[in-house]
């Protein structure tokens, strides 16, 4: 079990500390970035060009940002989310190589640059990922999913590049052992940065 069921288990310890949280995800979230995630994982025809790839992921997350992160964040709510901007950076803008610059330009202008507090890389060996990818979906994965091997290496790569050239915002977790081993890492990462009362 990977990223989604930790983010679940981190949304449920956090409001078993009576603190209000919103849990989502990218591509996702909303009514309207909804729709567009189905574009995303089941396009029509051929696909997407990269760039057309990019501009959908940046036009879910806008109306995602607007209609649920900032007023959930303007409440004083915590927002998990299963995956965020630095997705799009290491997918689309390093492993697809449409660039990181090119990325950001376009989250300025879709959510105004709004970045996360902690960015969580839960880090395994591929083979382990692709061990449970496999046992998730069962043999069929989405159009991102189901890309090569070494496009799924050439994300893991930038994951780890972004959390060594900010790990104010970063923290990578080893995603071996227990589910529940995990979660406890993710824990004490929380709690080092946030403080014992999220921890």
């Amino acid at each position: 079990m990977g990223k989604s069921t930790q983010a679940r288990l981190l949304a449920d310890h956090l409001r078993k500390r009576g603190l209000g949280v919103e849990l989502t995800r990218e591509p996702g979230g909303t009514p309207g970035a909804e729709a567009i995630r189905t574009l995303l994982l089941d396009p029509p025809a051929d696909g997407w060009t990269l760039e057309a790839e990019a501009l959908l992921f940046a036009a879910a997350r806008a109306d995602h940002v607007a209609r649920l992160i900032r007023p959930a964040l303007g409440a004083g709510h915590w927002v998990v989310c299963d995956r965020f901007i630095d997705s799009s950076r290491a997918y689309q803008g390093e492993a697809g190589a449409l660039g990181d610059d090119r990325v950001m330009a376009l989250h300025s202008l879709g959510s105004a640059g709004l970045l996360p507090d902690l960015t969580i890389v839960i880090n395994a060996p591929a083979q382990a990922v692709a061990g449970r990818l496999a046992q998730r979906d069962g043999g069929v994965s989405d159009a991102i999913g189901g890309r090569a091997a070494d496009y799924h290496a050439r994300v893991n790569a930038a994951f780890l590049a972004f959390a060594r050239a900010e790990p104010d915002r970063f923290a990578v977790v080893d995603g071996s052992g227990s589910v529940e081993d995990v979660h406890r890492r993710i824990l004490a990462e929380i709690a080092t940065r946030f403080g014992d009362g999220a921890g």
